[in-house]
């Protein structure tokens, strides 16, 4: 009898530790004897210990931070660049069976796209083209990892760092522009401002007593103010007036 119970004990605990349970986000990947046999979905599935073992497999959207590393682009400057990778797996078998360890081979591989992809641009490129240089990354990675079975959804370039002596030749780039522009803008407006003059003059001398009437108006400016002194200088024709006044006498 105690042999009996015994025997049912151990085909209980053989059942129980046979019945495995794989979550939603999940998927298995069953072996029997070695070999691969299906990939178990969600829910409750048998694995005979001795003769079946199975993985699990997380078939969630994961993100693997690529480490600083340094890179050379296409014009020989020295910046240190790191990133951040989006992948998922779509065939957790391949996961499994095509590659070891496929978090530590997609960073891996990352690492060396993300050099060459640098290595063949500009640094204004990399600077100004960030976007379209990480999608190039993104392409790259997701082709290589197909066979694994992993989508590679997206690649953020995260900082780009620039030698100490670059960020001065930057900055003193930025400081020449912002001057050209500010001398462009000034030319600008003093072309704008001698074209108003010329037009003003035009305009004062087709109008009889206009510039006159300007010269007073700028007398009465001047003149507010007690501390200036004012110097008036007569028109030539009323000289002449005053001379001819005189010639009489």
């Amino acid at each position: 009898m105690e042999i009996i119970l015994v025997i049912i004990a151990i085909i209980l605990f053989i059942i129980i530790a046979s019945v495995k349970q794989i979550n939603e986000y999940e998927r298995g990947i069953k072996f029997s004897l070695g070999k691969f046999s299906k990939i178990m979905n969600p829910g409750w599935s048998v694995v005979i210990p001795i003769f079946q073992s199975y993985n699990k497999v997380d078939i969630r959207t994961k993100a693997v931070d690529v480490p600083e590393q340094e890179a050379i682009t296409k014009d020989n400057v020295s910046i240190r660049i790191n990133a951040v990778l989006y992948y998922k797996i779509f065939d957790a078998s391949k996961a499994i069976i095509a590659v070891e360890n496929f978090n530590y081979a997609v960073s891996q591989l990352a690492q060396t796209t993300m050099r060459n992809v640098v290595g063949s641009v500009s640094l204004d490129e990399l600077l100004s083209q960030r976007e379209k240089i990480s999608t190039e990354i993104c392409k790259i990675v997701d082709e290589a990892t197909d066979p694994w079975g992993i989508k590679v959804e997206n690649v953020e370039l995260k900082d780009v760092a620039l030698p100490e002596e670059m960020k001065r030749v930057i900055a003193r780039v930025a400081e020449a522009e912002r001057e050209k522009q500010a001398v462009i803008t000034k030319a600008e407006g003093e072309v704008e401002a001698s074209n108003n003059l010329a037009k003003a003059a035009e305009t004062m001398s087709k109008a009889s007593g206009a510039l006159h009437l300007r010269t007073l108006s700028t007398i009465n400016d001047i003149s507010s103010d007690q501390s200036n002194t004012v110097v008036f200088c007569l028109p030539l024709e009323v000289l002449d007036a005053i001379k001819g006044m005189s010639s009489k006498k």
